[in-house]
């Protein structure tokens, strides 16, 4: 299993950030990386230094987002829709893009809800419900 570090993926991210710049070949992860940057060019500013980014601690600053958060969770919601795991998920985020008339807006609640489900594993020290998880996110892709 691939288990990168918090300096593995902002090094990623700004690599990614780079190559779109020099208009450089890409692998598959890469070029998804980069459509997920291209949406967020508020970020682009955090992604030109890596070794700058690398040392940033954004917990100092809680009134900016991290992007490489950000962009990971990005890049997982899409990943988890490409094998559908957890299973339905392709489905409910499908749902909820149809409902948002954006794909992106639908990874932006689905990232919420995926936190959600993060925050209460940790907190109940039980794994990650991943049924819960899809259900959530079914419900604000049906909620009217």
């Amino acid at each position: 299993m691939f288990n990168p570090t918090q300096a593995d993926v902002r090094r990623f991210l700004c690599a990614v950030h780079a190559k779109t710049a020099a208009q450089a070949p890409m692998e598959a992860i890469e070029t998804l990386a980069s459509l997920w940057i291209a949406e967020h060019p508020e970020y682009h500013a955090d992604l030109q230094d890596a070794d700058a980014a690398v040392a940033r601690n954004y917990d100092e600053t809680p009134e900016r987002s991290n992007p490489f958060l950000h962009l990971s969770m990005h890049l997982s919601v899409s990943e988890q829709c490409s094998i559908d795991q957890p299973r339905g998920i392709r489905q409910a985020v499908e749902l909820l893009a149809h409902r948002l008339d954006s794909l992106h807006d639908a990874h932006h609640v689905a990232m919420e809800c995926l936190g959600e489900m993060l925050w209460e594993s940790q907190r109940s020290g039980r794994p990650p419900d991943g049924e819960a998880y899809v259900a959530r996110v079914q419900r604000k892709a049906t909620k009217d």
